[in-house]
């Protein structure tokens, strides 16, 4: 995964008494992780993030770092500590993919006091994998669990909450009176905003499930007799109006090109074309299929997958 369009805002300097917060995610952002949703700093029905665009959902309190598939979730990414501080609480034993029970929306999760009445929460831990109890002094990075899907959650993630006095406060945009706003982050390292981008792309048969991408799709071969050749893209953060280019280039040049608009906005989407066999099989040799998430006639990202046919 490789994610473009990059903006670093200018925001003001954290001030002398600033809570500071580090990553609580032990992946990379923009490879193997990213940030799917953030604060809602709209005061009606609608929602805007910190930098008025659309990476969030009406009500969201807090920060949900993402991992692109459920195979990637199994593969386990580490929550970690986000600042020094004793836990208060946590729970365990919530199923995940499951509908939660009543008062359990947050799925497994830990809840961390911290000096001068700061708290985070992390929701959504994977079932069995919390580590730390109630009373138990925990250190700056320290892992509390691994990312999962438990609770109210319809993508593998962990959602951070952070409280100040008992208030939620966006760590990106702290005291913002609405978005685009000059206000303080408080994280310890920089974080660069992405306006969406694409997560994964492949080569099939045919068209996927969603379900089945969603879940995590690895490469494989396919024999020059296969009915079809198609190239898909899964998404994150398209809105509409939105253009998604598909190309497949193949060992005789362009095979196609097709481009899909968006036609609303989504917090993860799909799309793939492709072409059916005519004749006695595809040509043998690598095949390319390139994608391209633009917005506005800009490149918002690029990525590429290639897959090889043999005899």
């Amino acid at each position: 995964m490789r994610l473009s369009l990059i903006l670093t805002l200018a925001l003001a300097p954290a001030g002398a008494n600033a809570f500071d917060l580090g990553l609580p995610v032990a992946c990379t952002l923009g490879e193997d992780c990213y940030i799917q949703q953030y604060f809602d700093h709209d005061a009606g029905p609608q929602a805007q993030d910190f930098t008025c665009g659309s990476l969030s959902y009406d009500g969201h309190n807090g920060t949900d770092f993402a991992v692109p598939t459920r195979q990637a979730m199994a593969a386990g990414v580490s929550v970690l500590a986000a600042a020094p501080g004793v836990v208060r609480g946590m729970r365990d034993g919530v199923a995940d993919f499951e509908p939660p029970a009543e008062g359990r929306e947050c799925g497994n999760g830990v809840v961390i006091d911290h000096a001068e009445g700061w708290q985070t929460q992390y929701c959504h831990l994977r079932q069995g994998s919390v580590l730390v109890q109630p009373g138990q002094s925990v250190a700056l990075g320290q892992p509390l669990g691994l990312i999962g899907q438990s609770g109210m959650a319809e993508f593998p993630h962990m959602h951070l909450s952070v409280r100040h006095n008992g208030v939620e406060v966006d760590p990106f945009a702290l005291g913002a009176p609405s978005c685009g706003k000059r206000a303080e982050e408080i994280w310890t390292q920089d974080i660069p905003y992405t306006a969406g981008g694409i997560l994964q792309v492949g080569f099939a048969d045919l068209v996927p499930e969603f379900d089945g991408v969603k879940a995590g799709m690895s490469p494989a071969p396919l024999p020059p007799q296969a009915p079809g050749l198609v190239a898909w893209a899964y998404l994150f953060g398209t809105r509409a109006g939105d253009e998604v280019l598909i190309e497949i280039n193949g060992p005789r040049g362009e095979l196609l090109s097709e481009t899909v608009a968006m036609e609303r906005t989504q917090a993860l989407s799909f799309r793939a074309v492709g072409r059916k066999l005519r004749g006695e099989g595809w040509p043998v040799g690598d095949y390319r299929a390139e994608v391209w998430l633009i917005r506005d006639g800009a490149e918002i990202d690029r990525a590429e997958a290639v897959l090889t046919i043999t005899p």
